[in-house]
């Protein structure tokens, strides 16, 4: 067994996994650089939500390596990757998954208080994200009040206000208008860069095109061509964003 690179934050080696005897990953190597924006695209069935949930440790790898910051994921216990995921890892859905009897700011809070935080300083972490979000005014409503692309803010809100290292981004537009969905890319590509976060993002090539610093594609399970997209600049980044985070 041969450790990742030193500047690899995320690595995987010849991963494979079936649904049900389906090949959904087919030998999947890479690697995922610290504070990057990955984007993993591919057409639908080719392996990137698997590809996800296996560097995730949401499932493990029937056969193949992953590594987290040189720890071998792949050998960890189900408890070990459970706690992996609580305190250092982030995830959002292609649907919100909100609890209806919880408020904004409280299911936002939810994974601060599941690992232990006070209710105070949960509460406030919440609402700090919610306004950087820009639907601070929602904090006190219910999902049920509020729209899909506000829902979503608030599971992106969710996933980023436990400061993880590696926020997974399954097509987290799937449910969402065009245009709601480019602006909640764009909240989520400034909120990552702003505060260090890596960000694995399965998503649209177009979506990708715009927030990603490199993408991986997938076809039939296998990893077909990798892209290193040009840099955005810092004022042009600032323009696309229309909002401070």
């Amino acid at each position: 067994m041969v450790a990742p690179p030193d500047n690899d934050v995320l690595w995987a080696r010849a991963l494979h996994y079936q649904h049900n005897g389906s090949p959904a990953l087919c030998g999947v190597s890479l690697g995922v650089r610290e504070g990057e924006i990955l984007a993993v695209t591919g057409p639908r069935g080719s392996g990137k939500t698997t590809l996800l949930q296996c560097l995730a440790g949401l499932l493990p790898a029937q056969r193949g390596e992953v590594w987290f910051n040189s720890t071998p994921v792949h050998t960890m216990g189900r408890l070990t990757r459970e706690r992996l995921r609580r305190d250092r890892f982030g995830w959002i859905d292609p649907a919100p998954l909100l609890l209806p009897e919880l408020n904004a700011w409280e299911n936002t809070a939810l994974p601060l208080l599941l690992r232990g935080t006070g209710r105070r300083r949960a509460r406030t972490a919440a609402l700090e994200w919610l306004e950087r979000l820009d639907i601070g005014g929602c904090a006190r409503k219910r999902p049920d009040r509020l729209t899909r692309a506000v829902q979503q803010r608030i599971a992106v809100a969710r996933a980023l206000a436990a400061c993880p290292t590696v926020l997974f981004a399954d097509e987290p537009t799937a449910s969402l208008h065009q245009a709601d969905g480019v602006q909640l890319l764009r909240t989520l590509a400034a909120a990552a860069r702003s505060h260090g976060i890596t960000v694995v993002l399965a998503a649209h090539p177009t979506d990708a095109a715009f927030i990603a610093d490199r993408t991986v594609s997938l076809l039939d399970g296998r990893h077909v061509q990798t892209v290193q997209l040009p840099p955005v600049m810092e004022a042009e980044g600032l323009a696309r964003c229309s909002l401070s985070v």
